[in-house]
């Protein structure tokens, strides 16, 4: 698991360190890559190719005026200032510039800006992959009357209490489910009971285990709460096929009302464990959810759930918000290779489509959400992805555009590009429209600054050959011993003035008004 010793001894077995461990191989997918955004790579092709032309048209000039009779000092210095004055040299910095002045914007709106290259990513995303608790929903877990027991003399009372002895009831709740089970027990009932071991909620495990004393008879016994397929392997199969079959049906007609739940069980004296009941819980989603995901499709993006819910939950979220119905469980997913830890072989290939014809996945573990998203990526897709949590770390990594959700822990924030400060999807969509408009700006301003550049370039290549001052008559205001050049020649200061005059005032277009473009 990867584990910290506050304080203590134990005699253990250590079975896997480092990058083995599942904090681990979580901390290994955090790795930088390196790679250049879009804009880097549409700005270095730009660059590329001016420079490249630049160089050509002035060499031939150069040379031509060698030929023709002129100085190497006067053809070189006219070069020299040709070459300068239509090199784009400004360009990064009125776009750097546009995108500092649009995340600005974008914080008013709510999201904090990382990386400022992202807010490009953001105007040219086409799937946006969400998780669903907090995000979709509204991170409120609502106790349901409906409690299903399998033993018999239990009732949601007692229940709650053996879920309770499997949190810290003496400190502040560590999530929303000890939010809830702390919040509904009546905790007079837990001060019957000393807790001796706790062992907290793991993303791998999916359940907390007690181990408590009766303080009225000395008994020890161990209670635990998490999901039902997990509980459910903790029951021994012989002689408890009837309560499995209960329990399966139950979770499957919850969750086909789009109704959570969560198991509770504990150890008799032979230390056995046997199954309590489940604690039903409702998740609604956000008012303005479903809204949200019609105009993100109006815009172009595709919004996919990835979460670690049960498939049936999934579901129900994904049908009541109108995502679609193809959920599929984790169990179509690769894993990473356990040795190397590299991605697997023909990624895209062999689960391209899969991923592409998904409305979202369930039950999934961080190397799933990591995997989706390389995959969608290698199909060329630009891949957005939500989360909050130290688990959906590397998949923010990976994505084209990592955004942490309100209430992010520091490891998804640290992973992210785009922090939200308020909560919901609504956020991610008003960023997608101010995105798109700083990239028309870009859009605008790098075209006429490519246009500008070739008129430069054309304008003084074509005249030195075409227009020769000297072949016409001089006027009478010309000074007695100057003559007009052979070429035609613009003094070097003229040069700076209009490049200086060209760039400086396109620096305004950071605030010239742009509409959205509907599609990516």
């Amino acid at each position: 698991m990867g584990s910290t010793v506050v304080r203590g001894e134990v005699e253990a077995t250590v079975e896997f360190t480092g990058a083995n461990t599942f904090f681990g191989k979580t901390a290994s997918l955090l790795q930088e890559s390196h790679e250049p955004s879009h804009l880097q790579k549409i700005l270095m092709t730009i660059m590329k190719v001016l420079v490249g032309l630049s160089l050509t048209l002035c060499i031939i000039n150069f040379v031509y005026l060698i030929l023709n009779g002129e100085t190497v000092k006067e053809a070189l210095t006219f070069t020299i200032v040709l070459l300068v004055a239509s090199i784009p040299l400004a360009i990064e910095i009125v776009t750097t510039t546009t995108l500092a002045i649009g995340s600005k914007k974008l914080v008013k709106s709510g999201a904090i800006v990382a990386r400022l290259a992202a807010i490009e990513d953001l105007a040219s995303m086409g799937i946006l992959c969400s998780d669903k608790t907090g995000t979709l929903t509204l991170n409120k877990m609502v106790l349901q009357d409906e409690t299903p027991v399998y033993k018999e003399g239990e009732t949601q009372e007692s229940v709650l209490v053996y879920a309770a002895l499997a949190a810290k009831w003496k400190e502040p709740p560590r999530d929303a489910l000890d939010t809830l089970t702390l919040g509904s027990v009546n905790m007079a009932h837990l001060d019957h009971y000393e807790q001796l071991e706790f062992l907290p909620f793991d993303p791998t495990i999916k359940r907390t285990e007690g181990t408590l004393k009766d303080l009225r008879t000395g008994d020890t016994f161990k209670t635990s709460k998490g999901a039902p397929h997990i509980i459910m392997k903790l029951l021994p199969p012989e002689g408890n096929d009837s309560v499995l079959e209960a329990i399966e049906e139950d979770v499957v007609s919850l969750g086909a009302r789009g109704i959570r739940s969560l198991a509770v069980a504990r150890t008799n004296a032979d230390g056995v464990w046997e199954m309590m009941g489940l604690l039903t819980f409702l998740d609604p989603p956000r008012p303005d959810t479903k809204q949200t995901i019609m105009e993100a499709q109006e815009y172009g993006v595709a919004v996919k759930m990835i979460t670690g819910d049960h498939l049936l939950i999934a579901k129900y979220t994904s049908e009541a918000l109108s995502m679609g119905d193809l959920i599929f469980s984790a169990e179509r997913l690769p894993m990473l290779d356990e040795t190397t830890k590299e991605k697997p072989a023909d990624l895209s290939k062999n689960y391209g489509d899969l991923c592409l014809a998904a409305d979202g996945f369930a039950q999934v573990f961080p190397e799933h959400k990591y995997l989706i998203v390389e995959c969608l990526r290698e199909l060329g897709y630009t891949i957005g992805m939500t989360g909050d949590g130290v688990n959906d770390s590397p998949a923010l990594k990976r994505a084209d555009v990592g955004i942490a959700v309100a209430g992010s822990t520091d490891a998804a924030r640290a992973a992210a590009d785009i922090v939200l400060t308020q909560e919901g999807l609504s956020v991610i969509i008003h960023g997608i429209e101010l995105a798109r408009e700083i990239f028309s700006r870009m859009s605008n301003f790098i075209t006429y600054r490519i246009a500008a550049t070739l008129q430069l370039l054309l304008f003084f290549f074509i005249a030195i050959f075409i227009f020769h001052p000297s072949d016409y008559p001089q006027p009478d205001y010309i000074a007695e011993g100057q003559e007009w050049p052979d070429y035609f020649h613009m003094p070097v200061l003229m040069l700076m003035i209009i490049t200086l005059v060209n760039d400086g005032t396109l620096i305004t277009i950071a605030y010239d008004y742009a509409k959205a473009s509907p599609l990516p």
